[in-house]
């Protein structure tokens, strides 16, 4: 008899998945609409920002509701279908795609939304190529089908052209874009009437109708999408799970996040088609079984998602076993006992303690200031979890404190938020001035908000320039300081990083020395 209580078990309940987008593509209104739908929430627009505007349960941070777009990540857990999902919403921002990376790490699969008038954009383009190097199986969601687009036919061709999956259909829309009339379910022919609801607030209304009945009905607009129904069927573009689990295919869906129309058909490929949490590769490609005793790895840090406690949030995707809170796990990198007394289930900004977790699962543990992104934790049986890349920063910027007696909390901040990975904080050789490095931008943005509002210590941010970044070795690094175009500085983890004025130099110098050490991946 199957034991219910085995990791084995219970992993098979989990779906652990994130979504990536393009900003403005509709991605975090999609995670509230699957709230919506499981039951999570009762009514769409659980958090509001400025002018009135409904914002999601996921953008808990206040720059975010200023702005209306997702800038950091989220783990949100929800029960659906006698299955825990574990949604992990990420960044929207291409600036912040480092940090989607970290969260893909944590995740078994992706849903790739797409704005159907707008088609695959180059954000979409740098996020699946970080799908593809973790073999993560893709789901695709055209949203945005209620308004005019591009005819669904031509966004297959983008999706296969520009992504390389081979996309499988598995809802087509009827009606042109923009005079959406509701969706056929290829897999039995039914079509499912579009349903608008009141400001898209409550789940939308679903009228199925046989093919004989939508074509009295729709006449013009059911025969077009039949045709192209069989079109698809013709070419071979029909699921296959394995094609899809391979990272081959991508099962395609439609409809209207914002209109909550197709999105059920969406969360329910989740259970049905996405994987399970499976053994997970430790560091030397070893798979840790399931069932052996808990382990997980850091792949997020945050603080102060509660101002009001100013905490510390570890975020742990549990690879193997049966957590509990409370046990000691050990963690890894310095080989010291951890206590998980405070141990969480995230909703966004809020959070209960959590007394179990399973294989897939992701718990939050809290004043674990110890830990950084990357850290392996483990319970008997020493594992050590692959380290997560990091992207190699672009531009660089200085930071001073504007007011010098706040000197402790600029350190403080300077040091959390490096921990954090919102920026990448450098030094130069016998100078205590900090340099700090990014990937985007709004990354230096952030740091300043957060630095005056979550720790009291404004800053003064100097002009910033574009760099290329390479990690070096201290002997390269010897050779490079007699060089006038390129920066050698050191990060708060030890590693040199030799920064060059422009790829050209950079190009030069490594043709002229090959034995030099000048790695493109820098690792945390």
């Amino acid at each position: 008899m199957t034991d219910p209580t085995s990791p084995d078990v219970q992993a098979a309940r989990r779906r652990t998945f994130a979504i990536i987008s393009h900003p403005d593509a509709g991605k975090t209104t999609l995670t509230e609409k699957f709230l919506l739908y499981a039951g999570a929430i009762q009514e769409a627009g659980a958090v509001k920002a400025q002018a009135g505007r409904r914002r999601a349960t996921s953008d808990w941070m206040a720059l975010e509701q200023q702005r209306g777009i997702s800038i950091s990540s989220t783990v949100l857990q929800f029960d659906y279908r006698d299955h825990v999902v574990n949604l992990l919403d990420t960044p929207g921002h291409r600036d912040f795609s480092e940090d989607t990376y970290r969260v893909l790490a944590a995740a078994d699969a992706a849903i790739m939304v797409l704005d159907s008038a707008r088609g695959v954009e180059p954000q979409t383009l740098k996020l699946f190529e970080v799908c593809r190097s973790r073999r993560l199986p893709v789901l695709t969601f055209l949203n945005k089908m209620d308004r005019p687009g591009l005819e669904p036919l031509a966004l297959l061709d983008e999706v296969e052209q520009q992504i390389g999956l081979r996309p499988t259909p598995v809802t087509w829309p009827v009606g042109d874009p923009g005079s959406f009339r509701g969706v056929i379910d290829r897999r039995n022919g039914a079509f499912v009437r579009f349903t608008r609801t009141e400001r898209g607030s409550t789940a939308a209304g679903e009228t199925p109708l046989s093919a004989a009945e939508a074509a009295d009905e729709l006449g013009a607009p059911w025969a077009r999408a039949a045709d192209e129904c069989a079109l698809l069927d013709e070419v071979g573009a029909v699921v296959d799970r394995k094609s899809f689990l391979a990272g081959e295919s991508t099962p395609v869906f439609v409809g209207s996040a914002i209109t909550n129309f197709g999105v059920r058909h969406l969360l329910d490929a989740v259970i049905d088609l996405a994987p399970a949490p499976s053994a997970q590769l430790d560091a030397t490609d070893q798979p840790r079984p399931l069932d052996a005793p808990c382990s997980g790895f850091v792949f997020k840090v945050q603080a102060n998602m509660n101002p009001a406690h100013r905490d510390h949030v570890a975020f742990v995707r549990v690879c193997s076993g049966h957590f509990e809170r409370g046990m000691t796990l050990v963690h890894q990198p310095s080989g010291k006992p951890f206590a998980t007394k405070y141990a969480s289930s995230v909703f966004g900004s809020e959070r209960t303690t959590v007394d179990e977790a399973w294989p897939g699962d992701v718990i939050g543990l809290v004043n674990a200031s110890g830990l950084r992104i990357g850290d392996s934790l483990y319970l008997e049986q020493p594992v050590t979890f692959p380290r997560i890349p990091a992207f190699p920063p672009e531009l660089i910027a200085s930071a001073y404190s504007k007011d010098v007696s706040r000197h402790k909390q600029f350190r403080r901040g300077l040091e959390q938020l490096e921990q954090e990975g919102v920026v990448q904080v450098l030094h130069r050789r016998n100078d205590p001035q900090p340099v700090l490095a990014a990937v985007g931008q709004m990354q230096f943005e952030v740091f300043a908000h957060r630095m005056a509002n979550e720790f009291n210590a404004p800053v003064e941010m100097g002009s910033y320039s574009q760099r290329t970044v390479r990690l070096t070795d201290e002997a390269t690094a010897e050779e490079l300081r007699g060089y006038s175009v390129v920066q050698v500085l050191e990060r708060g983890d030890g590693a040199l990083l030799a920064m060059f004025e422009s790829p050209y130099f950079m190009a030069r110098m490594e043709a002229d020395h090959p034995e030099w050490m000048l790695e493109p991946i820098l690792t945390t």
